[in-house]
């Protein structure tokens, strides 16, 4: 069981939309696959059409009154594909976490108890307990980055993050790479964008770019994946390459 954390502190970048798309992707390339709505806004789960107001319990029991994990878990109508959804009240988890012992650790213990091929974790748009739980549970870190002007900026302290992370908390943890998500070819900025990443990541930086989409946008306000709602669009093209890029790298 290979276990993805998708993070980037900042917001918009394109994270829940990588996560959703390429699960989706992996799950038609034969993958079983969870996806692990670890963000308190709870967009995976809204965008794989759970109704997170009728939810009676979430992630947020998982992790913080230690609730079965496995009975949370609902499969979704697409193939090979799953959801660990959550609700608002997972924001709360923050400061309730807080004073519990192996705090750090409540995600990684939970999804032990899981059996799918690959897990793919939204983590919130912040450093906070939640997305340290995601790093923790992780084996695998894939990082989001708008093709803008301030790709870069707090890459840094995302990356020193990680780092902490792996000398403290969990040796295993490794970056699968960094994905341009919004590109636009024609523009240089775009371009330049490009150019810094590969400079600072080399080979870490994948061949597959997500151009910026309309049919991507539209996608999640009908709760299904971008493989349902126009398979022929360039956003769906482009997904299904991360997929294969992505399952290559982690089988590789």
């Amino acid at each position: 069981m290979t276990t993805i954390a998708v993070a980037n502190q900042k917001g918009g970048v394109g994270k829940t939309t990588t996560t959703i798309n390429l699960g989706a992707y992996l799950g038609k390339l034969g993958q079983r696959v969870l996806i692990v709505d670890l963000d308190p806004q709870g967009n995976s789960s809204s965008g794989l059409g759970v109704a997170k107001d009728q939810l009676k319990q979430s992630l947020y029991d998982v992790l913080v009154r230690g609730a079965e994990v496995a009975p949370l878990v609902q499969a979704t109508k697409f193939q090979n594909l799953s959801v660990l959804p959550t609700a608002p009240v997972l924001a709360a988890a923050e400061v309730e976490l807080a004073p519990l012992q192996h705090r750090e650790f409540r995600l990684k213990q939970a999804l032990a108890q899981l059996d799918f091929d690959i897990i793919l974790i939204d983590c919130p748009p912040s450093l906070g307990l939640l997305t340290l739980n995601g790093l923790v549970a992780a084996d695998r870190v894939l990082i989001p980055v708008q093709s803008e002007y301030y790709a870069l900026e707090g890459l840094g302290q995302l990356l020193a993050t990680i780092q902490r992370v792996r000398q403290a908390l969990n040796p295993e943890l490794a970056l699968l790479g960094v994905v341009l998500t919004m590109h636009v070819r024609r523009m240089s900025l775009s371009a330049q964008v490009e150019s810094e990443l590969q400079k600072h990541f080399g080979s870490l930086l994948l061949g597959t770019m997500i151009p910026r989409n309309i049919r991507l946008a539209e996608a999640p306000s009908h709760g299904v994946p971008i493989s349902q709602y126009d398979r022929f669009s360039k956003g769906a093209q482009s997904y299904k390459k991360l997929a294969k890029e992505v399952l290559a790298r982690v089988k590789g």
